[in-house]
């Protein structure tokens, strides 16, 4: 097929031989063989070279469509993995990967966790990665493109001891009445300035005082003092023994929500970014808390820089 569709560009057996890089006898041989299966001559020999028969004319559409689909054959089994950054993999970006990987399960990925954010874009933009999750501050590289996937809903986290413990809901003006505690906020990150803001905003405590041990530290403190309190994604999976008893409760009136979008580089033709972008789609513009809330419905915050 390939020497037939090479001799019906170039009009010559000669230089379709030179651009399969076979001798010209290979190539009259594997044209013989393809019209003795067809019953039919594809080209009409003359002194300046072979011009296709009406037959050829009509296959040749076909045999272009076979070439391609071989090509994205090979493609499809010899494709590198997606390759998707979600800063850590207890946040809700990799709960949304695990979504997508039960629904795309022959899918190949490869998650890395880079902290920085602009590490990730300009891995982004260099096709060292094909897409990262972030929270975006200002504008992007060109080249680079966004869609919000995720506006993620925070919990209160508390031990049993807390004052909120057995709240079933509790609002921004009860945490300002307490200390909030969030290790590993970094100046300069995105989630450094989500909190700010959301501390300026509804007058908030939020501090990330002394060296972060780690998750599993914060979660022992949290079971221990009774006066700490911490914030987390209504996605971010946490492990701790039972008998720690901490409480995770959802914040209304307003939700305070965390903007997760999808980057990746305009252009890139991986077949899995398409199936990433369309499995998770662009995030509904939640209603702002100024606005009234529909009945039975609360009312959402997202910091300035996110609408």
């Amino acid at each position: 097929m390939r020497a037939f569709v090479a001799v019906a560009d170039t009009g010559q057996f000669s230089a379709a031989a030179d651009d399969l890089d076979v001798t010209q006898q290979a190539v009259s041989k594997r044209i013989a063989a393809l019209e003795s299966e067809l019953g039919t001559r594809l080209f009409a020999r003359t002194p300046r070279g072979a011009g296709l028969t009406s037959a050829g004319r009509a296959m040749l559409p076909h045999a272009r469509e076979i070439l391609s689909s071989a090509e994205r054959i090979v493609a499809s089994v010899q494709r590198p993995p997606l390759r998707v950054d979600v800063i850590t993999r207890r946040i809700a970006p990799a709960a949304l990967l695990r979504d997508f990987h039960r629904a795309y399960p022959s899918m190949e990925l490869e998650v890395t966790t880079l902290f920085d954010a602009d590490t990730a874009i300009a891995a982004v933009a260099s096709g060292e990665i094909d897409a990262t999750f972030r929270a975006i501050i200002g504008e992007l590289p060109r080249g680079v493109e966004a869609v919000r996937v995720l506006d993620e809903p925070h919990e209160l986290l508390v031990g049993p001891g807390h004052r909120l413990a057995h709240a079933e809901v509790v609002t921004p003006a009860q945490l300002a009445e307490y200390p909030i505690w969030i290790p590993g906020i970094v100046p300069g990150t995105e989630w450094a300035a989500y909190y700010e803001e959301l501390a300026a905003a509804f007058g908030l405590a939020i501090s990330a005082q002394g060296p972060n041990f780690g998750t599993d530290t914060m979660l022992d403190a949290l079971a221990e003092d009774s006066s700490l309190a911490s914030l987390l994604g209504e996605r971010t999976r946490l492990v701790w023994p039972a008998e720690y008893g901490l409480r995770r409760i959802p914040v209304r009136d307003p939700v305070l929500a965390y903007p997760h979008s999808l980057l990746w580089r305009d252009g890139n033709p991986h077949p899995g970014l398409a199936s990433l972008r369309d499995f998770l789609r662009p995030v509904t513009p939640i209603r702002p808390a100024s606005a009234a809330p529909a009945p039975g419905t609360s009312a959402s915050w997202l910091p300035s820089w996110a609408t």
